[in-house]
């Protein structure tokens, strides 16, 4: 024992009880005044909706204006038939699929002189040999009169020169402003044989695919990239088939179906995040070659082609025997190539194929004007239930989230998006392409509201995370203080009641 004497615990100055209730109120102040800004940095701006008006969509369907007019004068005597059949085909069509044809309004009337504006005429001809599309007019041959309904009724709806019915609106890909179209030419094995080296991709592209997107680019906006890779393996074997001498290596439909190797194909840059349509020239190498597509019956057929739905359209070349081991294609090979590629890239943006026998007046134009009405019309109607269901999607969220943040550019995208779509239903859209663009623009706004980073964060991080978070935050601190609190009211009781009986 050392010769200093202990000090009673009481006389130390930061024991002393007032030191203690100064030291523990300066915590609870720091706390009290801390607890506004802690608010206020964590509390979640909710803005209203306007959610009546939403709600008020909910019945509201696109109508769109479709005017028929037959040129009386090359008709005759057979205008009135043709506009009574007109009229009872396009509604037998319109029972049998309403899916197609509800938001249509169809009107045919007989005109004599020059055509009504905005209006696609039809008349007859004793020198054409087969039906003719020159701008928004269709020429048939008077000996096939008869079809005139059927081939008017298929030039302006969408979908319907599929066969059989329903095959091509599966391969259509979702409506996107802005798409990237990857050109790839691909050699199986470059090493296990012949090889393709170059290919001049640039004029083909401008020769069979530029004039295409120049006539949709009220549609979409695209970007194209093209590359060339020399390691591309099938992800499967082909099926071996005897063809009299020779062995033909072919593909089967469950093969059409895992035809792409993502594990070993590298088809996309990734520059952006938008959609891409992929168009693959594959050359199959020695050992796989001539690789042919199979049909139901196992079966070569004598087509080179196909198109996976949404993805993008495919190509083989076996090569001939004859080329030397590096080859560049000439530009003989790739007009079949790139054509294949055209009618793909119509198909996967949803240009319906025109009718059988009817050709265009303007072989420099790839789409008639018959075809791009019918697309903008389409892409209207879907684009304006995709664009009224995501803001239905936004308000039901909302609700059921109660923390769900909604800031001011939500907002507004919602708000923007509305007011495009309101006009849309108000207007009466005889040009296709103006309903068009208040359909693309509500889409689009509807969509970045939706999917906003700060509305998509709170999908993942639910109110009952935030106890996850706060408590191993908080309790330390928490505990200490409030046992504190507890017993310095205790103390504080005590002293009351011994001064009492003291006096």
């Amino acid at each position: 024992m050392s010769g200093h004497s202990l000090k009673d615990p009481s006389t130390l100055l930061f024991q002393k009880q007032w030191i203690r209730r100064w030291i523990f109120g300066s915590y609870m102040a720091l706390v009290l005044l801390g607890l506004p800004l802690w608010w206020r940095t964590t509390s979640i701006e909710r803005l209203s909706l306007p959610t009546l008006r939403i709600d008020s969509l909910g019945g509201k369907e696109l109508h769109l204006p479709l005017s028929v007019a037959i040129d009386a004068a090359s008709t005759g005597t057979l205008s009135d038939s043709l506009v009574h059949r007109l009229r009872s085909t396009f509604e037998s069509r319109k029972e049998q699929a309403p899916n197609l044809y509800s938001h249509l309004e169809f009107s045919v009337d007989s005109f004599q002189g020059a055509a009504p504006p905005d209006t696609y005429s039809v008349s007859l001809s004793e020198d054409a040999q087969f039906p003719i599309i020159q701008n928004k007019h269709l020429s048939v041959p008077i000996h096939q009169a008869s079809k005139v309904p059927d081939l008017l009724i298929s030039l302006l709806t969408p979908y319907e020169t599929a066969s059989p019915p329903g095959t091509f609106r599966h391969l259509v890909a979702k409506y996107s402003p802005r798409y990237r179209l990857s050109f790839t030419l691909l050699n199986e094995d470059a090493a296990a044989g012949k090889v393709v080296v170059g290919w001049d991709v640039a004029k083909m592209i401008s020769r069979w695919i530029a004039p295409i997107l120049e006539q949709t680019s009220e549609l979409h906006n695209f970007t194209i990239e093209s590359q060339i890779r020399f390691y591309a393996p099938l992800a499967f074997e082909p099926r071996i088939l005897s063809n009299g001498e020779d062995m033909v290596h072919g593909l089967t439909q469950e093969h059409l179906k895992v035809f792409v190797n993502p594990a070993e194909w590298t088809l996309a840059s990734g520059v952006s995040n938008d959609p891409v349509l992929h168009f693959v020239l594959f050359v199959p190498s020695d050992s796989h070659s001539p690789l042919r597509i199979l049909n139901d019956a196992s079966q070569p057929i004598f087509s080179d082609v196909f198109v996976l739905p949404q993805w993008g359209g495919i190509v083989l070349l076996n090569l001939p025997t004859d080329v030397p081991p590096k080859h560049h294609l000439t530009e003989t090979e790739l007009d079949h190539v790139f054509s294949s590629f055209q009618t793909q890239l119509r198909r996967l943006i949803g240009v319906s194929d025109l009718p059988p026998g009817v050709q265009s007046a303007d072989p420099d134009r790839p789409l008639t004007d018959f075809q791009l009405d019918t697309l903008y019309r389409q892409r209207a109607f879907e684009n304006a239930g995709s664009s009224k269901e995501t803001l239905q999607s936004i308000i039901k969220l909302v609700h059921q989230i109660p923390n769900m943040p909604v800031g001011q550019d939500v907002r507004d995208d919602v708000r923007g998006a509305l007011s495009a779509l309101e006009v849309l239903y108000a207007g009466v859209w005889r040009v296709p392409a103006s309903a068009l663009q208040h359909s693309s623009r509500s889409l689009a706004l509807a969509s970045r509201a939706f999917f906003n980073p700060g509305m998509l964060a709170l999908l993942y991080f639910p109110a009952e995370h935030k106890y996850a978070v706060y408590t191993p935050l908080f309790a330390p601190v928490a505990v200490p203080l409030v046992v504190t609190l507890l017993r310095e009211v205790s103390a504080w009781r005590k002293d009351r009641r011994e001064k009492r009986s003291a006096t």
